[in-house]
This record gives structure tokens, sequence and C-alpha cells, in this order.
């Protein structure tokens, strides 16, 4: 009987090699190097690979895989260590990354998608009503509510400006976020409403949402979970409104339910990616249907609109590019590190 790694197409594993090897030296590399060297292993290990092939092209992805491996044990060992555990607890393994997502809920990207709801602010001078449209538990539906703090290239955390929130919602955690070439929002924008779309939105109050949200922080992050338990907080404190569906059918709804007197904001960072090219493009054309604002913090290439505006990009050196209304106005880290000019 012929393997899998046999039936499958040559070029089904040389994506899957070349995905894994970017995720190694873009995404984890600054990040977190144990996550690093597993990707960069993974992409050369056929035996593992083999069996990630078995899933759906979906639910390939290295993060899913690794968070997937951390629930059941696989130590965040050196590779050669924590493969062992990993290929005996396959079966349990891909169960749960067939069953579950990624929904990393980082809201430290609310620091770099500030850039434009403060643009968005500017302009209009109305309270924004944001709709997140892949929202996992909802974190990021609080651009109000989080202080951020904008560190300019080269200087330490104590030089950098402080942007904090007036209002009594207020998270007990601090973002960060270094520039590069971009200068700070002028502040945080008012919200005066929020709501969220996800196929499955987790629920911060469950301890098995709660438990996988967490193992979806990667080495080398650990501050992220505090941002986690100030995040449930917020939610608890002020729930947003959440469906669950899919994204183009819950998305008219929601901006039929956008209050008078305020600025209907669609956005989304990381989520177009895993839909099929026409959904996507069906997305884009309902928001600019609609007249809603348009915040896409995505990688690059993912909306070709944008793609096609940045000819002299990098896709191995960018991280995402945020844009409003499909224009591009700054690289981002892929979990709200920084904002950095295009073109630098």
């Amino acid at each position: 009987m012929l393997s899998i790694m046999q039936e499958i197409a040559t070029e089904d594993l040389g994506e899957l090699q070349r995905f894994y090897r970017h995720f190694a030296d873009v995404e984890a590399a600054p990040v977190s190097a144990l996550y690093a060297a597993w990707a960069a292993a993974v992409a050369d290990d056929h035996q593992v690979l083999e069996l990630v092939l078995e899933l759906e092209p979906p639910k390939r992805q290295p993060n899913l895989l690794f968070a997937a491996a951390r629930v059941h044990g696989v130590p965040l060992l050196e590779w050669s260590q924590a493969r062992e555990v990993l290929i005996g607890r396959w079966d349990a393994i891909s169960a749960t990354m067939r069953q579950r997502r990624t929904q990393t809920n980082e809201a430290g990207r609310i620091a770099v998608l500030n850039l434009a709801f403060a643009q968005i602010a500017a302009e209009t001078g109305q309270p924004l009503a944001v709709i997140e449209v892949g929202c996992s538990a909802g974190l990021c539906l609080y651009p109000d509510a989080w202080p951020i703090r904008y560190t300019a290239a080269g200087n330490t955390p104590h030089d950098a400006a402080l942007l904090a929130p007036t209002g009594a919602l207020t998270s007990s955690a601090e973002l960060q976020c270094q520039l590069r070439g971009v200068e700070a929002p002028g502040g945080l924008p008012e919200v005066a409403w929020r709501a969220g779309i996800d196929l499955n939105p987790l629920d911060l109050t469950e301890d098995a949402d709660r438990q996988w949200l967490e193992a979806l922080v990667w080495p080398g992050m650990e501050y992220r979970l505090d941002r986690i338990a100030a995040g449930a907080r917020l939610v608890a404190a002020d729930p947003p409104v959440l469906r669950a569906g899919d994204l183009n059918e819950i998305l008219p709804e929601l901006l039929a339910e956008v209050p008078q007197g305020t600025v209907p904001v669609v956005f989304h960072s990381a989520v177009l990616v895993y839909l099929p090219a026409m959904e996507r493009e069906r997305f884009v054309q309902q928001v600019r249907d609609s007249g809603a604002r348009w915040v896409s913090n995505e990688g690059l290439g993912v909306v070709p609109k944008i793609a096609n505006q940045l000819p002299q990009e990098d896709p191995e050196r960018s991280g995402f590019i945020l844009a409003l209304d499909g224009e591009p106005i700054a690289r981002t880290g892929p979990h709200g590190q920084y904002l950095e000019r295009i073109g630098s």
C-alpha cells in the first residue's frame, strides 16, 4: 500500500515546507526562539509532515499544531525530545486540531489597529461602532480601554508616549508598540458599540476556552497571558455583541444594528487568510458596498487589491500590512509589536 507521502502531490509537500519555514524565519524568529526552531525542524521532518498533510489545508498551521500539542502534554523542549511525544499522541493532537481553530486573540494588535481607528475618529469626530470579523473571544473590541505605550525605535519604554483610556473602562494590562518611522496616533478612539463575528466565539468564563486561548500563547511571549486575564475582565464588565457564524452571512445583520450617530468600522487581523479567495472577494465587496470604514491587518498578498499597491514589498520581510479603506498605511508586527513605515 502506498504511503500518504507517496500519494500526495509533490507541490503540496513543498508548499507545506515553505509555509513552516516562513513561519520559522519571519513570524516566530523575532519573538519565539523555540517555535522558530520547532517550525524549521518540522519543515525537514517528513514523518511529521506526512501526519500534518492528513488534515484539511486550513488545519495545517504551525501555531495550531503547536498549541494542540501543548494541550496534550508535549513538553516545551528541543524538537528531538518534543517530536516523540507529539508522534505518540498524534491521534489526540490531530482531533484537537480538527475541532479547534487558531483564534489567537492577541490584544496587542490593538496598538497597531489604533493607527487606523484614531485616523477615522479624527476625520469624523464621531464615536465608533466597531465590528470585528474573526473576533475569537472579543479582546480586540476594546481599543478605547487598553493603555498603549508607543516607543520610538532605540528608546526605552520610559521615554515613550502613553495613551491612556479616559473612560471608566480601563484594562489593567498595558500594551507596548515600537514605532519605526511612523508617528504615534493622537489618542484612543471613543467606542460607542462593539460587536464581533466568529465561527466559534470563545467564552472566557469556560475553562476549556480559556485554556485553549492560553495554549495559543507562544513560548517567549508569556506576557500575553496577563493580557488574556485583563481582557477577560473587560469582556465581563462590558460584554460585546458576539455572533456565531460565517462572517459573510452575519456581517449585514450586525451592520443593520449599528447605532445612529456612530461610524461603523469593520476590521480584521489575520483572518481573511483562512478564507477561500472567492469568499475574501465577497467580503471586501460587501464592506465596500456597505459604506462602513474598513481596517485590514493581514499578511502581504491576502488582499490582492492591497498587495498590488505594494509591488516593491518583500513577502519574506513583511509582517502584516495595515490598511484603511483598502489603502496601505504601515507594516505591522503580527502580534502588534511594531508599526513600520512602508518603504523603509
